[in-house]
């Protein structure tokens, strides 16, 4: 078949892999050097081992002090309240204790085919180099802190996912740079890939190797026919016609699913970090700097910080205030990183949904159209899963997961 792929990102990317694996011919459609897509400045990891929605206990415990900081981890831009209250109500209600449990299960479900899912795609494109396979830590300033994630920690286990616990001397043996830190704990089967950009860049190349086209325009409808699906862009001699059509452009498609009949509860938490030289921090491998509100990853091209969800819309200029601020927290736990350094800057828009999960299934007025968006911190993570689940929908073959926890239509 025809398949237009509406959103270059690394959803969009692995899907047409998939996709072509399959034997179809797809054509990606996209703008092109897309500013703040988070593609090219996550953190670069393959976090599997997750099992929490944003909407936790964790969460909630932080939060209050965390709001009243217009520089901590989380804040909302009072001029974007308004706009944000649909979302902030779908958050509420999202808390419960049976709708974290549903989130827990469903995040685990397509998280636990994550890793294999990416290994068996780098393999088949000859992109193994991209893996780091290393461990992730999470660290904790206090003991206390530490005490009370035992309970995640104990839920990861019993789901198989193997964790160390760390002591003193096991912190000072594998990150001798931190400091300030009572606890910690190493996921020895996580793992981070050497640049998500970098990354991108050469799946986009493989895959016009393999015959895709891209088509560089914005996308503005997808207009249903009896004959196919039509994407009308802003350039009017680059429309596309196709049998069906993947939605895949992560914050920018909610106007898209509008227009076919699903309002998804779909906003941008604003990430922020900042890239130092490589080896600029001393740490071996990516740490979540527990109750902090960011995380750190030692990537091929530099040592990059970031964190920071900020609700602020699509148009807001990006306040880098922010990104000092974080700087300085991480300057508690590595004393010894130079600070003055040189740094890259980096604002973007993580597709978020107030329940953690992203929406993977056919849109409400035609299956022709499938949707694979709003991954949240889980992009990276899950696209090589979801570009599997989205050649199954549009094969009309049976997925290896239960795609009903990520309908469009649960809201």
């Amino acid at each position: 078949m025809r398949i237009a792929i509406v959103g270059a990102g690394i959803v969009g990317l692995t899907a047409a892999h998939a996709l072509l694996d399959r034997g179809h011919r797809v054509t990606l459609i996209d703008p092109g050097n897309q500013a703040r897509r988070p593609t090219d400045g996550n953190a670069g990891w393959i976090a599997h081992t997750d099992i929490m929605p944003l909407a936790s206990p964790k969460v909630w415990r932080n939060l209050p002090g965390w709001l009243v900081d217009p520089l901590g981890p989380l804040t909302i831009r009072p001029t974007y309240l308004p706009a944000l209250m649909p979302w902030l109500i779908r958050f509420v209600l999202s808390s419960s204790p049976m709708r974290i449990k549903a989130s827990m299960a469903a995040i685990r479900a397509i998280n636990a085919e994550a890793l294999p899912s990416w290994k068996a795609l780098l393999s088949s494109l000859n992109l193994s180099t991209h893996l780091r396979e290393n461990g992730i830590m999470s660290v904790w300033r206090r003991q206390e802190a530490f005490l009370r994630a035992r309970d995640v920690l104990d839920h990861q286990r019993e789901l198989g996912i193997e964790i160390d616990v760390l002591d003193g001397n096991d912190l000072k043996r594998l990150e001798p740079a931190l400091q300030n830190i009572e606890a910690g704990a190493l996921y020895p089967d996580a793992c981070h890939i050497s640049d998500p950009a970098d990354l991108a860049s050469d799946l986009m190349r493989l895959v016009q190797e393999r015959g895709a086209v891209r088509v560089v325009s914005r996308a503005l409808a997808v207009e249903a026919e009896d004959s196919g699906i039509h994407v009308r862009t802003n350039d009017s001699e680059r429309s596309v016609s196709a049998d069906k059509v993947v939605i895949a452009a992560g914050i920018w498609s909610r106007p898209i699913a509008r227009m076919l009949g699903d309002r998804i509860p779909l906003d941008t938490e604003r990430g922020y970090n900042a890239t130092y030289p490589k080896g600029a921090f001393g740490l071996n491998r990516p740490i979540m700097f527990e109750g902090e509100g960011f995380v750190t990853t030692p990537l091929d091209t530099g040592d990059r910080v970031g964190g920071a969800v900020e609700f602020a819309g699509l148009d807001s200029h990006p306040n880098h205030d922010r990104t000092s601020a974080m700087i300085s927290r991480l300057k508690r736990f590595l004393p010894d990183f130079d600070a003055t350094q040189n740094a890259r800057l980096w604002m973007g828009f993580r597709p978020s949904i107030p329940d953690s999960l992203p929406v993977i299934g056919a849109s409400r007025r035609d299956a022709r159209v499938v949707y694979a968006f709003g991954h949240g911190h889980h992009g990276l993570t899950q696209a090589a899963i979801t570009s599997l689940l989205v050649a199954d929908l549009v094969d009309g073959r049976p997925s290896s997961i239960d795609l009903k926890p990520y309908s469009a239509q649960r809201f």
